[in-house]
């Protein structure tokens, strides 16, 4: 059976955007039939928040575009590096502080910007995928109402190409597992090897 590819969403608080991304993620994997395959969560850099629900204007956004608005905030952890696949952070200050909780370079190598996965922010996550001011989530909760539809705009769109890059990281994985499972299989029944005895004439 394939691992299932986890992806972990990560602001602040753990109230607005990540929340937001979360939810327009798992819809988009369901729309696309990865929902099996994929699991997806969220939290915040701090835990000021934890346990408590999703802003209200938060909720709002999300239920007048038809996503479903459940969530109880969290605070991430260092050691969820272990079974995560993907850690995407919302703003430059989320990617900074995630690599610099990373236990390992493989571990800080997991943590990506949101917005890297758009088409004009492409080049910057191929390149050096600094966080550049162009390539963040802007913080909604000072603003008013636009600012939150604003902010899911921009999710939307950032996750339709995290969507594509999970979807050919699911593939790759099955693939290997399969070919791993067809290698230990082709081991397991091939008969022992014993030696030949010649009878005397």
């Amino acid at each position: 059976m394939t691992d299932p590819f986890r992806v972990c969403f990560v602001c602040t608080g753990n109230i607005c955007r990540s929340p937001m991304a979360e939810s327009v993620f798992r819809a988009q994997l369901a729309e696309d039939g990865l929902d099996g395959l994929v699991e997806v969560g969220s939290a915040g850099t701090g835990g000021w928040h934890e346990g408590d629900g999703a802003d209200p204007r938060t909720v709002a956004v999300l239920r007048a575009a038809g996503y479903p608005p459940a969530h109880t905030a969290r605070q991430f952890h260092p050691s969820w590096f272990d079974h995560l696949d993907l850690v995407i952070a919302l703003d430059s200050g989320h990617l900074r502080e995630l690599r610099r909780l990373a236990p390992t370079r493989q571990a800080a190598a997991k943590v990506r910007l949101l917005r890297s996965y758009t088409e004009s922010g492409a080049d910057a996550a191929r390149t050096a995928d600094t966080g550049a001011d162009d390539l963040e989530v802007p913080d909604p909760y000072y603003g008013g109402f636009e600012d939150f539809e604003e902010c899911l705009d921009m999710i939307e769109e950032a996750c339709d190409g995290l969507l594509t890059a999970v979807r050919t990281a699911v593939t790759a994985r099955a693939l290997i597992q399969a070919r791993t499972s067809a290698h230990d299989g082709r081991h397991t029944t091939r008969p022992p090897h014993s030696p030949q005895h010649r009878e005397s004439a």
